[in-house]
């Protein structure tokens, strides 16, 4: 019986975009300033494009099928974190007054956490979804071509649904709900522009890993059901 291929490049980028994903939680809560503009973003924009990035790069190179499947793993490795800071923030005060400062500046944090990543884990596998299906499908009609214009689209279409499912859940009741739908309209064009600047990047590295793994897979008569986890 032959040894299914292990490849440390998927594994890398897989963790890369599990991490981006669960930092990226952790930085929404922080609102800053655009520079001259009455625009707020999310400290999360820095960080979060940079999935749908590397979300390209699975579904370009390995398919849908292996997209599907780190999206899942994504969705559970971050609903484990949310669990936990939860947790963490339910133990007991410290009976050291000094500690109790930590203590609460530590809750106000993380305490957060699980009402934003519930929010984060449906809006990341929508929009990620989207992603990867959009992606696959139009690498199926083009036959590989334009892979410029299907890592825009896709995005675009991914983060358009994460952002409209994200920030009026995460926001109800700080922001009204027009204030929450112009945060999530600017994070999508941020987040778009963000990846068209980082395109040539993009590019590099799903073209360089085709040629070190030696594959280009289309998506030939797969099944873009969702849940259909142990089809990789």
């Amino acid at each position: 019986m032959s040894k299914p291929h292990f490849s440390t490049r998927f594994l890398v980028i897989a963790v890369a975009l599990i991490v981006c994903l669960i930092t990226s939680n952790f930085f929404v809560p922080r609102l800053w300033q655009v520079a001259g503009l009455p625009l707020q973003l999310s400290g999360a924009v820095l960080l979060f494009p940079v999935s749908y990035i590397l979300n390209d790069c699975v579904t370009e190179v390995y398919g849908y099928r292996k997209a599907r499947f780190v999206i899942w793993l994504a969705f559970v490795l971050s609903a484990f974190v949310a669990m936990m800071a939860q947790l963490v923030c339910w133990l007991p005060s410290p009976l050291q007054e000094s500690s109790v400062p930590v203590a609460d500046a530590f809750n106000s944090l993380f305490a957060m956490v699980p009402r934003t990543t519930v929010a984060s884990l449906f809006a990341f596998f929508v929009g990620s979804t989207v992603n990867a299906w959009i992606m696959s499908r139009m690498k199926v009609a083009s036959r590989g071509k334009g892979f410029g214009w299907r890592a825009i689209l896709s995005s675009l279409g991914g983060e358009a649904a994460d952002s409209l499912i994200f920030f009026p859940v995460v926001f109800w009741g700080v922001l009204t709900l027009p204030q929450a739908l112009q945060l999530a309209v600017t994070q999508i064009c941020a987040k778009v522009l963000y990846e068209v600047v980082a395109l040539p990047l993009t590019a590099w590295l799903v073209n360089s890993v085709k040629r070190a793994e030696g594959i280009d897979t289309i998506d030939d008569n797969i099944s873009y059901n969702p849940f259909k986890i142990r089809d990789i």
